[in-house]
């Protein structure tokens, strides 16, 4: 419908009702902006500025109680409750700041009020885990485990980020990590790989290792680097067979079980396959290594679908030992290495070979394969090697050793592929 207008006064008065809207509007929204702007500013000033141009609104009143509350320099929990009340009487449906009058409280020493503050936040948003976590640390630190328990669980079961801290702070009011798996944590892989890695990184490594037994029951689909913590862990511990379990396991749940090939090899992925330099007992390697490039390569392999190049520049008489992998040996036991390598056009006469030497021990037992240079097709270089009765674990190594020529530069490319750690018996190894 097209409104006409039928004089000059009618026109008169839309255009300054029009004037007045603009200008009422304008107000507003300029004033919400100071607000918001002093607001931003984090001061006492600024907040207090803030619920001056916004009496009414409960956000400023909210963040002006957190200054009082947490501000380090000069805190005042009681300003703090105040202004919480003042926010609640614009927005009592407000969960958060339920849960900081509640803290605000508790500051006070007034646990009656306190604990009915918590409940209005759980009754106000009930799904909330923030305020589950607040409410269950609260009851925590009142001795009241059972109900803390409940509460932090719900808090969990909805933010399986809050796992090792969950953890952490109920393991010191109950011993028993049984207790927190089966009351706190939810039975979540999530859950468990967060608890795994503080564990891990913290050297808690008993506590770990039942992390990982509850996480190897679910079956989980994991990064193979969810182990990495835990395994590096049990290596420095030298619970070599630990370590290696763990491995072998989240290699089997990450989908990558298949590297260990043949099933039997000492060696993880001795094909390259991965195509990555790991940790632990993956192959360890910079792909920018010095004067050498590493990379895997898929056009040129012995098997599978890639071996790993190497590529020297030619400009230093390089001493090369950047290719490594530590792999778990038994003692006093017959081993036979072997890896297949090719090379194009590597000078000098020191080429790449195989390097093997246990490693916290008294006798190392350091071997090495035939070195290959010049161009050769592919390869099989091999030696035998042979554990010491307190071997655990086998460090092998790429390496080219530097050349003894004046002008002992090394130029050329090589590939390795398909190496294998194998134990052997003592009557397969007679003449």
């Amino acid at each position: 419908m097209i409104l006409r207008l039928s004089s000059s006064v009618a026109r008169g008065a839309i255009l300054l009702f029009a004037v007045f809207l603009f200008a009422f509007l304008s107000y507003f929204a300029i004033r919400n902006a100071r607000a918001a702007h002093q607001a931003g500013l984090n001061t006492a000033a600024g907040f207090q500025r803030a619920v001056q141009l916004e009496p009414g609104n409960p956000e400023n009143w909210y963040l002006l109680g957190r200054f009082w509350q947490y501000n380090l320099e000069d805190p005042d929990t009681q300003k703090a409750i105040q202004d919480y009340v003042i926010s609640l009487g614009f927005d009592p449906c407000s969960g958060r700041t339920w849960a900081e009058l509640g803290t605000a409280y508790e500051l006070e020493s007034d646990i009656p009020a306190a604990q009915n503050a918590f409940l209005r936040a759980k009754e106000v948003y009930p799904l909330s885990a923030e305020v589950a976590w607040r409410y269950g640390n609260f009851r925590l630190r009142q001795g009241r485990t059972e109900e803390a328990f409940k509460e932090i669980h719900r808090a969990v079961e909805a933010e399986p980020r809050r796992g090792a801290e969950a953890f952490s702070r109920c393991l010191r009011v109950e011993p028993n990590v049984d207790v927190i798996f089966d009351r706190v944590l939810p039975a979540s892989s999530a859950v468990y790989a967060d608890v795994l890695r503080d564990l891990a990184t913290d050297n808690q490594i008993d506590n770990a290792l039942k992390v990982w037994n509850r996480l190897v029951a679910l079956h989980p689909h994991l990064a193979l680097q969810d182990a990495y913590p835990l395994v590096s862990a049990l290596l420095q511990r030298k619970d070599a067979a630990q370590a290696l379990r763990v491995w072998d396991q989240a290699a089997g749940f990450a989908g990558l079980s298949q590297l260990r090939n043949p099933p039997d090899s000492a060696i993880w992925d001795g094909g390259f396959e991965l195509g990555v330099s790991g940790s632990s007992f993956a192959w360890f390697f910079n792909s920018s290594s010095g004067d050498v490039q590493i990379t895997s390569d898929s056009n040129e392999k012995h098997s599978g679908n890639r071996s790993l190049r190497l590529m020297f520049d030619g400009k230093t008489n390089i001493n090369f030992a950047d290719v490594c992998q530590y792999a778990v040996v038994h003692p006093s036991t017959h081993y036979r290495f072997s890896a297949w390598m090719r090379t194009a056009g590597i000078t000098t006469e020191q080429g790449l070979r195989f390097r093997l030497g246990a490693i916290g021990t008294l006798d190392p037992s350091v071997v090495v394969t035939p070195e290959l240079h010049g161009t050769q097709p592919w390869t099989r270089v091999e030696i035998p090697w042979d554990s010491t009765s307190d071997a655990q674990i086998l460090q092998i190594c790429l390496v080219r050793y530097p050349s003894g020529l004046p002008n002992g530069d090394i130029q050329g490319t090589a590939w390795v592929d398909d190496a294998v750690l194998l134990p052997e018996s003592a009557e397969s190894r007679q003449p």
